[in-house]
């Protein structure tokens, strides 16, 4: 629902570039996209971007973030068409890829489209089997793979590239295993420090069993964060950003921003003590979802300003 203020999809588009560029000429290290068809939590009729085309043209709009998904949904694009779409976008954004995978959730937008809808062990299953068959696109030639359910015949993926993959939940048994043994960098914990702190020792357990450097994975999670300046009042500071919405609206529509929690409207000092926190918990990146930042940048340069220098 980031743009629903505007009534025309290029302007909805052109909206969206601009809070690129704008990250692109600060100190931000990268920009995110989400993977969905539809609106999230709830379904509307509202404009969504096809997330890899987005990725795509936001590489040519840009010249120096990284780009990524938080998540890609694995049961959209099969993984050899996965890996020659990402190896093509990297070359695109002359390597500043980040490539997120995860085994998505949002069962609506798969029945809408027509994906069929399985258990949660078959998507796992696939999902387990397609970042190893992936993983092994990038890197090796002719890739023969017969699994339950991925089969690929010596597929010629080039142009060879391996960007960064993210790989995106905090499943113990499976997601997390794959981490340890494929994945250059995990999200998940959505900001909790005990849950952070929990699933972290059982990556590092992962880690130890695979004989897989625990430090060479980059450990992120997800905040959903409108920055105010100290002493402001929380409905005058994101008017603009609200638009039509109240401050409790506002709030529950940045659930949709990444992390899946309301947005919380806080002063960049308690912003600060929150980052140290996740810091200390062993959480080395952290991707910030800013609600209604398309209708008003200000948020955005303030963080730029007074949070991500205490962290440079």
């Amino acid at each position: 629902m980031d743009l629903v203020e505007f009534d025309d999809p290029i302007q909805k588009w052109e909206a969206m570039t601009a809070v690129a560029r704008a990250a692109d000429a600060g100190p931000w290290d990268s920009i995110w996209l989400f993977d969905h068809f539809h609106t999230v939590p709830e379904p509307v009729r509202e404009a969504v971007f096809e997330a890899w085309t987005t990725t795509a043209a936001l590489a040519r709009d840009t010249q120096r973030v990284k780009i990524g998904q938080l998540v890609g949904c694995n049961g959209y694009r099969n993984p050899a068409l996965y890996a020659k779409i990402a190896a093509t976008v990297d070359v695109a954004s002359h390597g500043r890829l980040y490539a997120g995978l995860g085994a998505g959730w949002s069962d609506h937008e798969w029945k809408a489209y027509g994906y069929p809808w399985t258990s949660l062990k078959e998507r796992m299953g696939s999902f387990a089997e397609s970042v190893e068959l992936i993983h092994r696109l990038w890197t090796e030639d002719d890739v023969v793979f017969h699994g339950t359910y991925h089969s690929v015949d010596k597929p010629i993926v080039e142009p060879r590239r391996k960007p960064p993959l993210w790989i995106g939940g905090g499943g113990e048994r499976v997601t997390l295993r794959l981490v340890a043994r494929y994945g250059d960098a995990c999200n998940f914990g959505t900001g909790q420090v005990d849950i952070i702190k929990h699933k972290l020792a059982v990556l590092r357990t992962h880690c130890d069993a695979v004989g897989r450097d625990y430090d060479e994975i980059v450990k992120s999670t997800s905040l959903n964060l409108f920055p105010v300046d100290a002493g402001a009042d929380p409905v005058t500071a994101s008017a603009k950003a609200r638009g039509r919405y109240t401050v409790d609206e506002f709030r529950e529509i940045g659930a949709g921003g990444g992390s899946g929690a309301p947005a919380d409207i806080a002063t960049t000092q308690e912003i600060r003590i929150r980052l140290e926190q996740l810091q200390e918990a062993g959480i080395e990146y952290v991707v910030v979802y800013i609600p209604g930042v398309a209708y008003d940048h200000e948020p955005l340069q303030r963080f730029a300003t007074d949070v991500v220098p205490a962290f440079a």
